[in-house]
């Protein structure tokens, strides 16, 4: 689904400029956010079809983002989907009664990440 604009959040410099230059290598338009302030400001302006969260995120975590969001009738179509590099038992469910759409463990495989993405942009439509 090149084109499609994605948000990536991550605190990790690396995490995020590796999920960055793999999504735009991939055609995607995105936007980066390293905390949850930040990605509420460049949601002001930035409209995504998919949100790829980290949810260990300083401040507000990335499942507080995903209720708020999923709360807020102008984001709530967001497709949300939740990173971790520290999964532990009830960290997917956790995340999706947040509302998070999927769950993907770190470190992110970059094989089939985009094929993941892919296949929740085209089942969303």
């Amino acid at each position: 689904m090149a084109g499609e604009p994605i948000l990536i959040v991550d605190d990790n410099p690396i995490n995020l400029k590796l999920a960055r230059v793999l999504l735009l290598t991939e055609g995607y338009e995105v936007r980066t956010a390293a905390d949850a302030e930040e990605a509420l400001r460049v949601l002001d302006e930035f409209r995504p079809r998919l949100i790829l969260m980290d949810l260990q995120l300083p401040g507000m975590d990335g499942l507080e983002l995903a209720r708020r969001l999923k709360a807020d009738p102008a984001s709530a179509q967001i497709l949300i989907l939740a990173v971790t590099a520290y999964a532990m038992k009830g960290d997917a469910e956790r995340a999706l009664a947040a509302g998070c759409d999927d769950y993907v463990a770190k470190p992110i495989d970059t094989v089939k990440l985009p094929g993941l993405i892919s296949r929740h942009l085209t089942d969303s439509k």
